[in-house]
């Protein structure tokens, strides 16, 4: 039987269809990314699968058990960790995740047994008797995903743990999803980071504006977008004028910032020759050239006609 079970599933806010007929399929012990920009109806849909949230419309299972008539079955077969952990400042480290083994009703013994293994899973005994308040941003994130593990969940929803994460906190929640589910749990992982789905998941959907717009294996939906593409960065010259010259070549895409050209390559590393010339006889200085094979970023374009724009700024980022 499939871990989750999406048929229609809808929600609105008012005049606002957040959720439009979503429907999906997650077999039992895979990775499943679920990919979008902000707002595109990510979070929406998990607060309803892990029972946060009524629908409005449609239908959904998790681990067996349908999300409305049986939500008390359905809390206790998942673990849950949202984009923003709801972590008390005051406790320790310890202190929450004994917490959360007595909510789970897991006995004394077995429950501080439970804590202190999932703390040194994810790397946190040390400061396990610290107050939480003094946390950075990446040890909180692991310790409320040692949270979510305590009762040993079917499946385990992760709703963009890695956001503002930097690049070592981002690399060791990665490796703890993995081994997660190489003891067979279920990860549902929402994220916005493509590599991110690229390098975790099993299987992929792309929601955009509260719908599906794709779905597969990372490398069956970059193999249905075909061809690679060249990347141009000018170093000097009209945009418009380049991509007037690259439209004779090759189909443009949408550019990712405003000095760069990207133009599908249907000929692969055969057609760059073409470009350099073209733009050499148009009097247009290139600083870089790349020719970039297929990506679930191009993917993304090819569905919606835009790119998912990710927050990059250091103020984001929070430290291991």
């Amino acid at each position: 039987m499939p871990a989750i079970v999406v048929e229609g599933l809808q929600r609105s806010f008012d005049e606002v269809l957040a959720v439009q007929g979503v429907d999906l399929n997650v077999e039992e012990g895979e990775i499943f990314g679920f990919l979008g920009p902000n707002g595109a109806g990510k979070t929406t849909t998990v607060r309803m699968l892990t029972t946060l949230l009524l629908p409005t419309g449609g239908r959904a299972t998790v681990a067996g058990h349908d999300v409305i008539k049986q939500a008390r079955a359905v809390r206790a077969s998942i673990g849950v960790a949202l984009q923003e952990a709801a972590l008390d400042p005051l406790m320790t480290g310890r202190e929450l995740i004994r917490l959360q083994a007595t909510l789970q009703g897991l006995p004394g013994a077995e429950g501080k047994r439970r804590a202190d293994d999932l703390l040194e899973r994810v790397d946190l005994a040390a400061a396990a008797d610290r107050r939480v308040g003094g946390y950075s941003g990446g040890m909180k994130r692991r310790l409320d995903l040692a949270a979510a593990l305590v009762h040993g969940p079917k499946v385990l929803f992760l709703d963009e743990p890695t956001t503002g994460l930097d690049p070592v906190s981002r690399k060791t929640i990665w490796e703890e999803v993995r081994t997660l589910n190489d003891e067979g749990t279920t990860v549902f992982l929402t994220t916005q980071y493509l590599e991110e789905a690229d390098q975790l998941a099993d299987n992929v959907a792309i929601i955009d504006s509260g719908r599906i717009v794709a779905e597969g294996t990372p490398d069956s939906l970059k193999t249905e977008i075909g061809n690679p593409h060249i990347q141009l960065q000018l170093a000097a010259g009209s945009i418009a004028e380049a991509e007037k010259v690259c439209a004779e070549v090759g189909r443009l895409l949408p550019p990712v910032d405003g000095r760069m050209v990207l133009v599908e390559a249907t000929n692969g590393a055969a057609d760059i020759p073409k470009v350099v010339r073209a733009l050499d006889d148009a009097g247009i200085a290139v600083e870089s050239l790349e020719l970039v094979r297929p990506t679930l970023d191009d993917v993304f374009v090819a569905k919606t006609g835009h790119h998912i724009k990710v927050p990059t700024t250091s103020s984001a980022v929070a430290s291991a």
